[in-house]
């Protein structure tokens, strides 16, 4: 059994992998006021009410550096071992080159593994998170470039924000272009707008590394934008986790040899 776990600005998720399938993830609130002790009794409540062995390799990633310590220690004091954490210290030994290595979010690094690991070819990786991210990774498996912009949900909390008229809308993909009121007028502009920003993303990348660029799309919000669709090759929810689970296999078979 695996288990990761992944730190993102949003949410922290747990997966769960045992005989090649991912068996349950678990979700939680990012910004909590986190201690060691509280995400041990977490971690242990969920396992214990599901009966689960305990997993035989774990890994961590977090672009949050400072929940990162909390989780760590309680996950470890939960196993009563160390865990792998994603970062520098083993970055030079994933199968991808990266760039920005000092700068670059271990979330991005899972993407382009998993893209990589599964197409070897050159492959766009869309993660629409907090952020709405763009990273490609070539058929040498180097990284090559990344582009970030704010997320869908990310957007519309900063309008609502910062304008005193305008309310807080549910991200619904409307079917005109243009609103009608408030709210659909909202819904409009920010994600018909996303529709063409991705679209004009995956064309720029295209025309420099060809038409038979993979292009994949992941993250909670991958599923809205329906209009987009067809310009993937796969959509799937659990490129992050799963791009988390091949770099703990292939870091635990490297130590082994």
């Amino acid at each position: 059994m695996v288990l990761v776990i992944d730190i993102g600005n949003t949410d922290i998720v747990l997966g769960v992998y045992k005989n090649s399938d991912w068996i349950e993830t678990f979700r939680t609130r990012t910004h909590q006021p986190w201690s060691a002790k509280k995400v041990e009794d977490w971690v242990a409540k969920g396992w214990a009410e599901r009966g689960y062995e305990m997993p035989k390799k774990v890994i961590l990633s977090s672009v949050v550096p400072g929940i990162l310590p909390q989780v760590q220690k309680g996950i470890e004091n939960w196993l009563g071992t160390k865990i792998i954490i994603l970062g520098n210290d083993n970055f030079r030994r994933l199968p991808i080159q990266l760039i920005a290595q000092d700068e670059i979010g271990t979330d991005l690094v899972a993407n382009a593994v998993y893209g990589y690991l599964r197409y070897k070819s050159n492959v766009l990786v869309v993660d629409f998170g907090t952020a709405l991210t763009f990273t490609l990774v070539n058929e040498k498996g180097e990284i090559e470039g990344v582009s970030i912009a704010p997320g869908l949900k990310t957007a519309v909390k900063s309008l609502f924000s910062q304008t005193a008229q305008l309310p807080e809308v549910p991200l619904e993909m409307p079917e005109l272009v243009l609103g009608t009121d408030t709210v659909s007028a909202i819904q409009s502009g920010i994600l018909w707008g996303y529709v063409g920003m991705v679209k004009e993303m995956i064309f720029r990348v295209k025309e420099v590394k060809g038409q038979n660029l993979k292009v994949i799309a992941t993250g909670g919000l991958s599923s809205i934008l329906t209009p987009l669709q067809e310009y993937f090759d796969e959509v799937n929810m659990n490129i992050t986790i799963e791009g988390l689970r091949l770099i703990v296999e292939h870091l635990s078979n490297e130590s082994s040899e």
